[in-house]
């Protein structure tokens, strides 16, 4: 290779791609904890091959998301209650980091406004898991504010087992509904040049959304014994 040549892009497989996909339909809600996967109706839906499917199985289950359970099957994880600890540590770290050091007229912020939007727009309807898929979508655009593909990569695989921990608790208005003010508070505050008060009220948003979760797991784990 020519010193001054730059290196061919890399290709996302096969793989990458239908793993992108079943990782949507886990932010989306699509799919929940304790779901079994079906290699049939998956590989026909997704138009790939058996092997390209399993692959890809390997892949979530290696990041958490999927569990192979011998002479069973393939199905959705339910994450641990030091998983959900682990995501909310992490979520506060990247996500207050980014709104206290982005300008107020980041692009993302678009993106941010625009979640809220949809979040509205859905709780009109009274579809609430269109509202959560809207506040996932908010959270993924506070942390576009720092302008990092490994941060984005990050939360992208953050958002998947996240929505997996909302799917314990079986009454997503009650989960949703109050985060649709506190996502406009935090945008309204952010866009007025106030990154510091934006960074704090999210700090404290996260904070009783892990008490929330939290408390669902701890039912969740009850119901279980």
């Amino acid at each position: 290779m020519a010193r001054d040549e730059k290196p061919a892009p890399v290709t996302p497989s096969l793989t990458d791609h239908v793993a992108a996909n079943i990782r949507n339909k886990l932010v989306s809600g699509e799919l929940v904890p304790g779901q079994q996967l079906s290699e049939t109706s998956l590989s026909e839906s997704l138009q790939i091959s058996r092997n390209t499917l399993r692959e890809t199985f390997r892949m979530l289950t290696h990041e958490g998301l999927l569990v192979h359970v011998p002479n069973r099957g393939v199905f959705v994880a339910t994450p641990s209650l030091a998983a959900i600890i682990d995501i909310y540590r992490v979520r506060r770290i990247i996500e207050c980091q980014a709104i206290v050091l982005a300008p107020p007229r980041h692009p993302a912020s678009q993106r941010m406004r625009a979640a809220v939007e949809s979040a509205i727009t859905s709780q009109a309807a009274a579809d609430w898991l269109s509202v959560g898929t809207a506040n996932m979508e908010f959270h993924s655009a506070v942390v576009a504010l720092a302008d990092s593909e490994r941060l984005d990569r990050l939360y992208r695989n953050i958002s998947a087992e996240l929505r997996l921990a909302f799917g314990m608790l079986d009454d997503p208005e009650f989960l949703h509904e109050p985060y649709i003010g506190l996502n406009q508070d935090i945008l309204e505050l952010f866009e007025a040049g106030q990154a510091e008060a934006a960074a704090k009220a999210l700090d404290d948003y996260l904070v009783q959304s892990e008490r929330t979760v939290l408390a669902a797991y701890a039912r969740y784990a009850a119901a279980a014994v």
